[in-house]
């Protein structure tokens, strides 16, 4: 993924449209948390088998609100600076000293 060029991609539609003035870090987060929603209704009542064996219509949906969760995630990240795969790649390697192997292998509950 080449986010630098997604950046682009977002801050000319926003411009485009002056669209820039509604996206302060409040309102973004706010998108990305219905967005997010959005994504966990289509699995609402799915059984958990059903969940990895999604119709065609239900992946195109998930697809669809995966696309708004990353643009919101982005659009967020440029308002305050916060370079993605940076703040990423420090959260994995934090989960990793937290969840280790031996405290964490084949157990899903938090610690």
């Amino acid at each position: 993924m080449n986010i630098k060029n997604i950046e682009e991609i977002l801050k000319k539609i926003s411009d485009d449209r002056n669209w820039d003035k509604f996206h302060s870090p409040k309102n973004l987060s706010m998108a990305l948390s219905v967005e997010s929603s959005e994504l966990v209704e289509i699995f609402q009542w799915l059984t958990e088998e059903e969940s990895k064996n999604l119709s065609d219509d239900n992946l195109q949906k998930v697809k669809d609100e995966i696309g708004d969760i990353t643009t919101y995630l982005i659009r967020l990240c440029m308002k305050l600076n916060i370079n993605l795969e940076e703040a990423t790649l420090e959260k994995i390697e934090k989960s990793t000293k937290r969840y280790t192997i031996e405290k964490s292998k084949n157990n899903a509950n938090k610690q």
